[in-house]
């Protein structure tokens, strides 16, 4: 397996699951619960989370193939989707975004945490990216395709599992300029790696790039 690939999939999802900038929502979202709540919804959150991506990397390309979307296309479609998010990112307009659906709701692990914060559109979208891109590349099986797929999600939704278990100390140590920094460094990395999705996406088309 090459472990660029690797490398290159968990910086996408981590970037565009964005535990870090989720953490402070997760502290507001479960403001007045007792610890053993806050765990409980962390943990159903994460993996309300997991199955919901583990079910598109799965199935994703199938149904897009069904409705006549190709890999390319959804590729190119991705990549623009990722780069709106990341200008989301630098100009903070998905902060504000997600705050807007922080409302007081009796569980949240489900909706707003799980559905769209975590497993969100862009979420979904570089899932199915990732595993079409694997399946193309890798001489490999497609369940070992899959495999690795949701083994890469599982890795960053365990980061995004244990922000959230120390949400409080992340959010005083870093405050809310530190968290402001790493959110608009993570959109850069973000845009030139959406960039470079529409890139590959053009490419496979027979566009030179």
């Amino acid at each position: 397996m090459d472990t660029a690939f690797l490398i290159s999939a968990f910086v996408t999802l981590f970037v565009v699951i964005d535990p870090i900038g989720l953490s402070p929502l997760f502290v507001a979202l479960t403001q007045g619960t007792s610890p053993a709540e806050r765990r409980a919804i962390a943990f159903r959150a994460i993996v309300l989370s997991l199955g919901l991506l583990a079910l598109f990397a799965a199935f994703g390309e199938a149904v897009l193939g069904f409705i006549g979307i190709s890999m390319p296309a959804f590729r190119i479609a991705g990549g623009v989707l990722l780069f709106l998010t990341a200008l989301d990112m630098l100009f903070e307009r998905r902060t504000k975004r997600r705050e807007d659906q922080a409302e007081d709701r009796p569980d949240p692990s489900v909706f707003p945490l799980a559905i769209p914060l975590i497993a969100g559109p862009g979420a979904i979208a570089t899932v199915i990216l990732l595993t079409g891109q694997l399946s193309h590349s890798a001489q490999t099986s497609g369940l070992v395709v899959w495999a690795v797929i949701v083994g890469v999600v599982a890795s960053v939704l365990l980061i995004a599992l244990v922000l959230f278990l120390a949400a409080n100390l992340i959010e005083r140590g870093l405050g809310k300029t530190g968290v402001n920094v790493v959110t608009r460094l993570l959109g850069m990395l973000l845009a030139a790696l959406a960039v470079q999705f529409v890139l590959d996406g053009l490419r496979d088309f027979g566009i030179p790039g």
